[in-house]
Order: structure tokens, then C-alpha cells, then sequence
């Protein structure tokens, strides 16, 4: 996203950023927390091979490429989500099923 894409709040963000005006208000405990936890998360100790359809891998390729990702960190990261409960669909619902 270019400046141009944003508005007058968030280019003051990008300002303050880039001249060196934001610090940082995170403890020293509090960042070796959110250090710890993300390491934790992050760490993948088992492998497994599952077999899907060559449409759907091109799309989660594709989608992890929009994402800056490898498809793979990126499948990691919606099963992590459904399993801990936070993957919600978002798709409309239709008239019959509410």
C-alpha cells in the first residue's frame, strides 16, 4: 500500500514512524514474554503429509504469495487457528439456513 491509499491518521502514523518520533512502551518482561510465546507457537516438532486437490493447493500458493508467506507456514497457521477456535467463517449466510 502506497501513502496515497492512506488516510490523514494513518500517514501521521507513517510519519512519526519514519522520522524516529514513536517508542516503543513494551517492558523488558513483557517483550521476553511475547518473545517467548511467539518461539513456542512457532516451533514444529512433527510433519505430516496430507493429499488435497490440486486446485486447492494452488490457491493456498496463491494466497500465501498475496501474504508474503510460504503456502506452507500458511496452512500451519489456519490449522493452529481452527484448532485454538479462532479460524471464523466468513461467508454470508444464506436466508435458509439461519
Amino acid at each position: 500500500m502506497n501513502k496515497s491509499q492512506l488516510n490523514d491518521e494513518e500517514k501521521g502514523f507513517v510519519e512519526a514512524f519514519e522520522s524516529g518520533k514513536l517508542q516503543s512502551v513494551l517492558s523488558a518482561d513483557r517483550r521476553s514474554f511475547i518473545e517467548q510465546s511467539a518461539a513456542e507457537t512457532s516451533k514444529k516438532d512433527k510433519r505430516i503429509n496430507i493429499r488435497i486437490s490440486s486446485r486447492d493447493l494452488i490457491a493456498i500458493q496463491r494466497r500465501a504469495l498475496r501474504e508474503g508467506m510460504p503456502y506452507q507456514t500458511l496452512v500451519s497457521s489456519i490449522l493452529h487457528k481452527y484448532i485454538s477456535g479462532s479460524l471464523c467463517d466468513v461467508t454470508p449466510k444464506m436466508h435458509s439456513e439461519i
